[in-house]
């Protein structure tokens, strides 16, 4: 049984921090790309950051670049995403998103059940 089971939100004031971590089991997470998202309200899901499942490359939506860093731990089956310097705008609920392409088209893309992330002005 897949799960993805998101930790560390709430609320905080501008310019602070918090870390939000992501805990896999039910699959073989070192070969599974790992990405937050989030969704504020009335708004689409978006990609915030995202690791890759061998290399570790990273990437960044450009609202968050040089503030929020993404990793992972291959040997706890962890994703994390520190932020700092937040701003009200980042309040969202945050999603933790796996995914993998197999080469005959087949995908596979597990999600968790959030987590409030709001930052006060």
């Amino acid at each position: 049984q897949v799960q993805l089971v998101e930790s560390g939100g709430g609320l905080v004031q501008g310019g602070g921090s918090l870390r939000l971590s992501c805990a896999a089991s039910g699959f073989t997470f070192s070969t599974y790309a790992m990405s937050w998202y989030r969704q504020a309200p009335g708004k689409e899901r978006e990609l915030v950051a995202r690791i890759t499942s061998f290399s570790g490359s990273t990437n960044y939506a450009d609202s968050v670049k040089g503030r929020f860093t993404i990793s992972r731990d291959n040997s706890k089956s962890t994703v994390d995403l520190q932020m700092n310097s937040l701003k009200p705008e980042d309040t969202a609920v945050y999603y933790c998103n796996a995914h993998r392409s197999w080469t005959w088209g087949h995908m596979a893309d597990y999600w968790g059940q959030g987590t409030q992330v709001t930052v006060s002005s």
